[in-house]
């Protein structure tokens, strides 16, 4: 029996090895297994038990002296010390021995010149075929000569932690060893940790390489081949705004940003399907097909049809399926240099403008601020808006201080000339608990289509005071009255209330978390009066 290496781990006498196995001996090993059931469309859909969504708590880094500095430690990246993990290693290890392996040897990174070779061994055969999905498929003659991996992942969800004598927080633990190459995950079924261990290793190592790491969208003009970039959290619509059918679509979700352009750590895509609809989002919903993972959609037993409003189990209900499925997709993913970098936010407290230019300092602090907002209606007594500031529009995944990927980001703008933008694709004329609405989607899409096109290159910009960014006085496609937040709203006191109060929650946020950033890109910051 061939092992692929894998005893080297100390996975010593499994009852079978299977490397890269296709989507439907994937798919018939889980069925076999009895992982999951197969949906009218083919799909093959799973139940991922306790863990519905990925667990931060449990994530830890392993403390060594070679990677101690480079680090930025604290709630988000936790240490735990060489023995622990090389511990939890053998008890995985030990776990997988006498059952079935799964092992996907793909890469991480669509350009052949940065790419990395991940090994992944999995005990779900369901789980394999997720990853076999989301990472990049090698051709049959790079599979015969890969060798031995850059990274190793285990992934075991049926081996339980013990918090007391591991020294983890609960059964479950994502465990990643910069300095080993390994990364160990167990406890929890849900699939998204794999993708997001790797995207956090990615993360590390392509800052090596002069490679900016970035949790964004990608896409670009077919005929000039100019890319534009996407950054948003959940709910500002970085997905809807980049998938743009005059452009094709590099990537959803994971890029790297090197000397030679943008391109697509993945080669697949990880969506959401919460309300999901054939009308609202085609390409999702015509992706859920053979070779599809489904987790925690709630199907007809009989009809195997889903319900995509039930979110009974969990609002996080995804699907992962290979970025080919998406009809407009550019492959390989691999683009240009940005010519235009979108931020995205839903501000729902109504006052940031709907859309403005950003200076370089000023790129840079929004970028280290990631900003959005919502209104948390499911909690008693909380009628105002809640910001939430993520950290690189991508806090969870990001090992190394802000600064890093921060002077980064700088960096290229500086020497390409690249062209950012805040786009706020939340309320206008009020905030969300006033009763105000959302900015139409007509408006947002004509809007990042000028900044896209150059149309606002010949357009006059006018100074927001309190947030000290540009906005322009009119936009194709866009009345002009619709491009000034305070003009949108009825009472000007009210805006000039909220408007301060929000810039003065982005000040503290930023003296807070990031105390020892340039003054430059400080003072580039929204200024409360």
């Amino acid at each position: 029996m061939e092992t692929y290496g894998i005893e080297k781990l100390g996975i010593i006498g499994p009852k079978a090895v299977y490397r890269n196995m296709s989507p439907a001996k994937l798919t018939e090993a889980a069925l076999r297994r009895g992982e999951g059931k197969l949906s009218e469309t083919g799909a093959l859909v799973v139940y991922t038990g306790k863990y519905t969504g990925r667990s931060p708590d449990d994530k830890f880094i392993v403390d060594t002296p070679t990677i101690h500095d480079e680090i930025a430690w604290g709630k988000v990246n936790r240490p735990i010390s060489r023995e622990r993990f090389d511990s939890i290693k053998s008890k995985i290890c030990a776990y997988l021995q006498g059952r079935e392996v799964f092992i996907f040897d793909g890469y991480a990174g669509a350009d052949t010149k940065y790419r990395q070779k991940f090994r992944i061994i999995n005990e779900l055969a369901s789980q394999n075929l997720f990853i076999h999905q989301l990472l990049i498929r090698p051709t049959d003659e790079e599979l015969a000569q890969y060798g031995d991996p850059d990274y190793t992942l285990i992934c075991a969800p049926g081996f339980k932690c013990d918090p007391e004598i591991d020294g983890v927080h609960s059964e479950a633990a994502i465990l990643i060893d910069y300095e080993a190459h390994t990364i160990v995950i167990c406890g929890s079924q849900y699939a998204g940790e794999i993708k997001k261990s790797v995207f956090s290793t990615m993360n590390y190592v392509m800052t090596k390489m002069d490679v900016l790491p970035m949790h964004c969208s990608a896409n670009m003009d077919p005929q000039t081949h100019e890319t534009a970039i996407f950054f948003g959290l959940s709910g500002t619509g970085k997905t809807t705004l980049s998938a743009d059918p005059a452009r094709k679509l590099i990537g959803d979700d994971e890029h790297g940003w090197s000397p030679d352009g943008v391109f697509n750590f993945e080669g697949g895509c990880y969506a959401k399907c919460i309300n999901l609809s054939e009308e609202n989002e085609p390409d999702i919903y015509h992706a859920i097909r053979f070779g599809s993972l489904v987790e925690n959609v709630i199907m007809d037993e009989e009809t195997r049809t889903f319900d995509f409003a039930d979110g009974s189990l969990t609002e996080n209900t995804r699907v992962g399926y290979p970025v080919d499925y998406i009809a407009n997709s550019q492959i390989p993913g691999v683009g240009g240099i940005p010519k235009v970098v979108i931020f995205l936010t839903a501000d729902a407290f109504g006052v940031l403008p709907p859309i403005s230019r950003l200076s370089k300092n000023a790129a840079m602090y929004h970028f280290v601020t990631g900003f959005t907002s919502k209104l948390a209606g499911t909690e008693r007594g909380i009628t105002e808006p809640v910001p939430t500031f993520s950290t690189l529009f991508g806090e969870p995944f990001m090992p190394m201080s802000p600064s890093v990927y921060a002077k980064m980001l700088g960096d290229k703008l500086d020497k390409y000339g690249t062209k950012v933008y805040l786009v706020n694709t939340g309320w206008a004329g009020g905030s969300a608990a006033a009763g105000a609405k959302r900015m139409k989607l007509s408006y947002t899409r004509a809007m990042v289509s000028a900044a896209l096109n150059g149309d606002f290159d010949q357009i006059e910009f006018k100074h927001h005071d309190i947030f000290n960014v540009d906005y322009p006085v009119s936009c194709p496609g866009v009345p002009d009255e619709k491009l000034d937040a305070r003009g949108m709203w009825a009472d000007k006191d009210e805006y000039d209330k909220q408007a301060n109060k929000l810039a003065a929650m982005f000040k503290k946020n930023f003296a807070d978390k990031y105390p020892f950033m340039d003054k430059d890109i400080v003072e580039a910051g929204p200024q409360p009066k």
